[in-house]
């Protein structure tokens, strides 16, 4: 048999080497360490999925893909499809009052409180033809989803209540006339600034009204806004 290796020149086992990190592990750890970016992300791109397709046209395996995250990260978040679908309308409707709520109506005249409303709506709903297409698909559901949130009926509350203290400011100064309702006066805003974006196309199909310019957009604007003072004023 061969003589043993004296002790004091045997070598030492080679020390083990941790196998390294997938790259996509590495890359849901980062993720992961800022969540709050990572649900804005997914929320941004699940807007546009949701506007353009629907609830159930939208697919979450192109969501993920176009956040280089993952469906499992999706659903840990958001539960499900129809979860997300949820977060993205109160986000929405969230975005829009949290602007609103920046006009400080209560510091102006009702008339020019009234007016810089109407052109506020206009000048959102023109710029953000996703939140117009999110609460037409929401009317081809019924209204399902919204209503099963209380976030968004409590966010539309302030709206109202503002609309409402604004109109009182007017009838006691005598520049609006009595006998209207906050919320008749919401809808009529909602529906003329709505209209203009949600049935752009037919109705410039039929009326061979191309995308409108710069300057047609302005005077529309103009118009509703007349329109709108015009009927609450006394």
């Amino acid at each position: 048999m061969p003589e043993s290796v004296p002790s004091i020149i045997r070598r030492k086992p080679a020390a083990k080497r941790k196998p390294a990190a997938p790259a996509a592990k590495k890359q849901a750890a980062t993720r992961t360490n800022d969540p709050a970016r990572t649900m804005a992300e997914i929320l941004k791109v699940a807007t546009r999925e949701f506007a353009a397709k629907g609830l159930s046209g939208a697919r979450i395996d192109a969501i993920a893909e176009a956040t280089r995250t993952s469906k499992r990260m999706i659903y840990y978040y958001y539960t499900s499809k129809e979860g997300l679908y949820l977060a993205v309308l109160e986000e929405a409707y969230r975005r829009m009052r949290q602007i609103e709520g920046e006009l400080h109506l209560q510091d102006l005249e009702p008339l020019q409180a009234l007016r810089s409303l109407v052109e506020f709506t206009f000048d959102h709903h023109s710029g953000n033809e996703d939140y117009i297409r999110l609460v037409m698909n929401e009317n081809m559901e019924r209204g399902a989803y919204l209503a099963q949130s209380k976030t968004i009926r409590e966010l539309n509350i302030p709206a109202i209540q503002a609309i409402q203290a604004l109109y009182e400011r007017g009838v006691k100064k005598g520049v609006f006339r009595r006998g209207l309702d906050a919320v008749d006066i919401h809808a009529s805003i909602s529906a003329l600034t709505f209209f203009n974006v949600s049935n752009q196309h037919t109705f410039g199909l039929i009326f061979k009204n191309k995308r409108q310019s710069a300057e047609a957009a302005a005077l529309r604007r103009a118009s509703i806004t007349d329109m709108v003072l015009r009927f609450v004023q006394a």
